[in-house]
C-alpha cells in the first residue's frame, strides 16, 4: 500500500501525471476540470510502478548508506507558498549574481534565465541559449550552485559532454569531477 499522496491541480496540465520523489513522497497532478476521485481511481492503477518506484528510491539509500554516503533531503516549500515563493526570488538572484561573476572569466553570450522547480534536473540549456535553473540550487553547498551555473553557462558554447565541454567547465572549476559525483550521489533535484 502506498500511504498518503498528494494531489495538485494545473491549470497548464492537459493529463493526469504522477511523480515518487526520492524521499517516498507521491505526487498526482490533474487538470482543474478533472475530479480528484479521477486522480485517486489514476494512483490505484499505478500503485504497483508507485511501489517499486518508492522501493528502488529506499534500496538506493540503503546502498549509499553502507558506503557512508548520506542522501540528503533538501527543502521543498509548497509550489505558491510564500516559502517557495521567496525561494525563487532568492535563486533568481543568486543565479544572476554568479552567471555574471562567471561570464566573466569566460564572455559566452546567453538568452533568458529562468528560474523552475524542476523535478530531476538542477538545470538545462535551451539551443537557443536560454538557461534554466531549478531553485532548490539555494539549498545546496556554494561550491555546488558554482558548479550547476558554470556546467549551464558552459552549454551556452558546447550544447553536450564531450572533452571540449569538460575542458570549458574546468578553466572555473578544475575539481568539476569530483563536484558532480558530490551532487549526484548526494542530492536529488
Amino acid at each position: 500500500m502506498i500511504g498518503e499522496y498528494e494531489i495538485k491541480e494545473s491549470g497548464r496540465a492537459k493529463r493526469l501525471s504522477l511523480s515518487v520523489h526520492p524521499d517516498g513522497l507521491v505526487t498526482v497532478t490533474k487538470p482543474l476540470r478533472m475530479s480528484v476521485k479521477a486522480a485517486e481511481r489514476f494512483v490505484a492503477t499505478y500503485e504497483s510502478w508507485i511501489l517499486a518506484a518508492q522501493e528502488a528510491f529506499r534500496r538506493k539509500a540503503e546502498r549509499q548508506k553502507k558506503r557512508g554516503i548520506e542522501q540528503i533531503q533538501l527543502p521543498r516549500p509548497r509550489k505558491g507558498s510564500k516559502a517557495y515563493k521567496e525561494a525563487r526570488d532568492t535563486a533568481r538572484a543568486l543565479v544572476t549574481e554568479r552567471l555574471r561573476y562567471f561570464n566573466t572569466q569566460y564572455g559566452y553570450p546567453y538568452g533568458s534565465i529562468s528560474i523552475r522547480d524542476q523535478k530531476t534536473r538542477w538545470g538545462s540549456c535551451s539551443a537557443a541559449g536560454n538557461l534554466s535553473f531549478n531553485y532548490r540550487l539555494i539549498y545546496l553547498p556554494p561550491v555546488l550552485q558554482d558548479y550547476i551555473v558554470v556546467h549551464e553557462l558552459c552549454h551556452t558554447r558546447e550544447h553536450n559532454h564531450s572533452p571540449a565541454f569538460w575542458a570549458h567547465v574546468a578553466r572555473a572549476l578544475p575539481d568539476h569531477a569530483s563536484l558532480r559525483k558530490e551532487l549526484r550521489t548526494r542530492y536529488s533535484a
